[in-house]
């Protein structure tokens, strides 16, 4: 079902996320849209790019939403198990069935809650929280987490009703909901407006999974690499930042999602970090990002 345009609402943050893992600023106001050229159609398992859209700083100008211009970047904790981990996203089929063999990336010594602490203290906020596998062990690890970073961490991964309220109790800023909203290709309204009720929107953010295929994004990607055309299209409809995750190892592509999205497109990076294993230096990352912030004061 493809999304039609809609109108920009006042204080109604929606993250429209197109994810393989991982990765919202402290706002003054907010806002929410849909980017209308994308399709629902979710399925669990899936592997690549991903995007997010995100509540940011905004203004007003004629009483129409205008964004204030500067890429940054989102940090991310994928916990499994109790373990903060980077795997293997094509094997991430349904959690839920133990016996499953999940291939493993990174798996770091540190704990979810050290992480928290890191980002804390390089002011990098929006980041998120994901439990692969909402399992007991990872509830606690992802608990701690939001408690050493109260107010800068968003979490998802076995969102529901029943448990929403306690995450943002414990110091989550916003609650990423998936599967529990949209399932066989299309959406629980229903759920959806329970959780509005519960949360409320400025706390609640959905989560999708984006391929393009036959011309059209659906929900779940197998795409590696930087999707150029979807960073446009997605900095070009967005009245509000969004963050696309999946594909960056160098810091030139970073400047290549600040080109295409016209810095109003906001990068999560996991695997190709080096506190994640990769090659890329996470303190690069934050000087870049640090850079960006400045620009966009001006």
């Amino acid at each position: 079902m493809p999304l039609p345009p809609q109108p920009v609402r006042r204080s109604c943050p929606i993250l429209l996320a197109v994810n393989d893992t991982c990765g919202v600023t402290r706002m003054t106001s907010t806002c929410a849209a849909r980017v209308p050229s994308l399709r629902w159609a979710p399925q669990r398992g899936w592997v690549g790019s991903w995007v997010s859209v995100r509540p940011a700083k905004c203004r007003t100008s004629g009483g129409h939403a205008v964004v204030c211009a500067a890429v940054s970047f989102r940090p991310c904790i994928d916990i499994h198990k109790g373990k903060v981990k980077q795997i293997v996203g094509s094997t991430l089929r349904d959690l839920a069935n133990d016996s499953m063999e999940l291939v493993t990336n990174f798996e770091s010594d540190k704990s979810p809650a050290e992480f928290a602490k890191f980002y804390k203290a390089d002011e990098l906020l929006g980041g998120h929280v994901i439990m692969l596998g909402a399992n007991p062990s990872s509830q606690a690890a992802a608990l701690e987490a939001l408690r050493a970073y109260p107010g800068g961490l968003q979490v998802g991964g076995g969102i529901n009703l029943e448990n929403a309220m306690s995450y943002l109790n414990e110091g989550a800023s916003h609650v990423i909901v998936t599967s529990y909203v949209f399932s066989d290709g299309k959406m629980n309204t229903e759920r959806l407006r329970k959780l509005v009720e519960l949360v409320g929107k400025q706390r609640l953010v959905l989560d999708l999974s984006c391929r393009k295929k036959d011309g059209r994004y659906t929900i779940v990607t197998d795409r590696l690499g930087i999707d150029e055309e979807l960073v446009e299209l997605l900095g070009h409809y967005s009245p509000i930042p969004v963050t696309y995750a999946g594909g960056v190892s160098t810091m030139d592509d970073l400047e290549r999602i600040k080109k295409a999205g016209k810095s109003r497109v906001d990068v999560t990076i996991g695997s190709a970090l080096d506190i994640f294993g990769g090659d890329l230096p996470y303190k690069d990352v934050v000087l870049w990002h640090r850079k960006q912030s400045m620009v966009g004061q001006v």
